[in-house]
């Protein structure tokens, strides 16, 4: 099977890699899918995202990374891999070449980031139902305001997950609903940002050339500050403060925005206790107290 091929008839990919007719190597992909990079017999190489168990995706599960990675493309934007086959059960993706970040890179990253998010969406939410890593991800269709939409399709889910799993008690989810119903204060009134949804530094891929390709989306209408919120987790991107100068500089932010991150940390705080337990209780916690709920 060669790259031509591959564009004719997308749907025999499986059968090709059930019979082993194409080069599969193993690449780090992350903790929900199994990841591989396919060598085609003209060369192309492609990167390969799988379900790990025999059961298989939930339903819509790579439909709603296709729908998001082909929306934040068609942007013009920041660079972004282009879906080559989107099945229900795999995902194949153009392959990126790994590179290090550089200063300059992350300067361009930045006014590309900006430049997405100017590009604006038609609502918050998104026309696709979404996922952020396995757990659904509610993107009805919105127009706002922030504060209300965020509150109801954001914080909230999340937060009643995470106690019925244990990982976060009574008490902490009525300090998140006295946030949720304070969120206004924290609206600067934007319109909907085009946003990639769950960009912390493991979803940004840096290429040979140091430019920064955007990677993995929970791609939706929504605040622009969520994304560059994200961006700073787990010891920040490269270059941050490169990163955000630059950002600021194409598209500027509202007065105190600084102060109203932690709001938008908090959602991808909640989603890791939902997803994973209690071991993130005290980053929620983090989140709140810094926000004085």
């Amino acid at each position: 099977m060669d790259f031509a091929f591959l564009r004719e008839h997308p749907h025999l990919l499986p059968t090709f890699l059930t019979h082993q007719r194409i080069r599969e190597t193993p690449v780090g992909g992350g903790s929900i899918s199994s990841a591989s990079r396919l060598t085609l017999d003209d060369g192309t190489s492609l990167f390969a995202k799988t379900w790990p168990h025999p059961d298989g995706p939930p339903p819509g599960f790579f439909d709603a990374e296709a729908s998001g990675l082909t929306w934040l493309r068609a942007a013009g934007a920041t660079p972004v891999p282009e879906v080559i086959v989107a099945l229900p059960e795999l995902l194949a993706l153009e392959w990126v070449e790994p590179g290090e970040p550089t200063e300059s890179g992350a300067a361009r990253f930045g006014r590309e980031l900006a430049r997405l998010h100017a590009a604006g969406a038609d609502s918050f939410g998104a026309p696709w139902p979404g996922y952020i890593g396995s757990l659904p991800m509610d993107n009805t269709p919105s127009d706002g305001p922030w504060s209300t939409w965020y509150a109801a399709r954001r914080l909230l889910p999340y937060a009643v997950l995470s106690r019925e799993s244990g990982a976060l008690d009574g008490g902490d989810v009525a300090r998140i609903e006295r946030l949720a119903d304070r969120l206004g204060d924290f609206d600067p009134g934007e319109p909907p940002a085009r946003l990639h949804g769950d960009l912390w530094p493991g979803n940004v891929l840096w290429d040979q050339s140091g430019r920064g390709w955007l990677v993995d989306p929970a791609a939706h209408g929504g605040n622009r500050l969520t994304d560059l919120a994200c961006l700073g987790l787990f010891g920040g991107v490269a270059y941050l403060g490169v990163v955000l100068e630059a950002y600021e500089e194409e598209f500027p932010l509202p007065a105190g925005w600084r102060g109203v991150l932690p709001c938008h940390r908090l959602f991808l705080m909640l989603v890791h206790t939902a997803l994973f337990g209690g071991g993130y209780r005290s980053a929620v916690l983090a989140e709140l107290d810094e926000l004085g709920f």
